[in-house]
């Protein structure tokens, strides 16, 4: 699992852009594709498939996102 640490509060809209929104990744150069936590954009949704608080914000929830988990798991075929 992750600890809150590995998921930023900040972010700088120049750097790291990934949509027309201006959102940014959580943990650029990851394998992850969760958004970066800010004021407008809080991680404080629960995983869908896992059910653990906190570990989506409301743009990954909006693209139908899991938590990286679940994600990582899902992609190894289940384990």
């Amino acid at each position: 699992m992750y600890d809150d640490d590995e998921y930023p509060t900040y972010h700088n809209d120049d750097h790291w852009t990934i949509d027309d929104a201006g959102g940014s990744f959580a943990r650029p150069g990851s394998n992850s594709a969760l958004r970066a936590a800010t004021r407008h954009n809080p991680r404080n949704r629960p995983c869908p498939t896992c059910k653990r608080p906190n570990v989506l914000t409301p743009a990954d929830v909006a693209r139908g996102y899991q938590c990286d988990a679940c994600a990582d798991r899902d992609e190894r075929g289940g384990y």
